[in-house]
């Protein structure tokens, strides 16, 4: 199996890096925001944290996993 497959099946997981892909309004929240997963709700869904560039939360909000995109810091192997 390749890389690129291995990456699509990975669905977002607790303590990954992950941007909205969506805009949720309810939560005062845009596409892009940027968060931290603290929990997984249920299969579809995780609670995520947006903080602040010190650090301080805004907003904690259920998100569905397929409107998260994990962000990564360092390469991939191939």
């Amino acid at each position: 199996m390749s890389t690129a497959n291995n990456e699509e099946d990975r669905t977002p997981q607790a303590l990954d890096v992950v941007a909205l892909l969506a805009s949720l309004p309810e939560h005062r929240l845009a596409r892009g925001n940027v968060g931290t997963i603290l929990e997984e709700l249920d299969d579809k869904t995780v609670l995520v944290e947006f903080s602040d560039d010190d650090g301080r939360p805004y907003a904690v909000a259920p998100c569905p996993r397929s409107e998260l995109l994990t962000l990564h810091y360092v390469p991939e192997a191939a």
